[in-house]
């Protein structure tokens, strides 16, 4: 079941440990494209700043028009954000892998 992504964070408890699949519409030719699992990394809990935690970046090229977007899935206590470059965020959505 696919989850859109809201403006709040994803529960870490239930993504922590885990890997997701993501979705989204590329921006340039409009095609969907589909990430291979990515892992959520475990959350930093000594973070200060809100934007702090740990993080791990990667690179997909889009099937169909070769655009290079940069996937980000960020953990920290408060919760798992994914960012997909000029991607709006409630255009992410995200699946648990099992």
């Amino acid at each position: 079941m696919w989850i859109q992504q809201k403006s709040t964070p994803a529960p870490v408890d239930e993504l922590q440990g885990h890997t997701v699949g993501l979705k989204f519409e590329c921006n340039k030719c409009h095609q969907d494209v589909f990430t291979a699992s990515i892992g959520v990394p475990a959350a930093e809990h000594f973070a200060t700043m809100p934007d702090d935690g740990q993080y791990e970046t990667e690179q997909l090229k889009c099937p169909s028009c070769e655009m290079t977007h940069e996937i980000t899935v960020t953990s920290n206590p408060k919760g798992v954000r994914f960012e997909v470059s000029e991607v709006k965020a409630d255009q992410v959505y995200y699946q648990v892998q099992h």
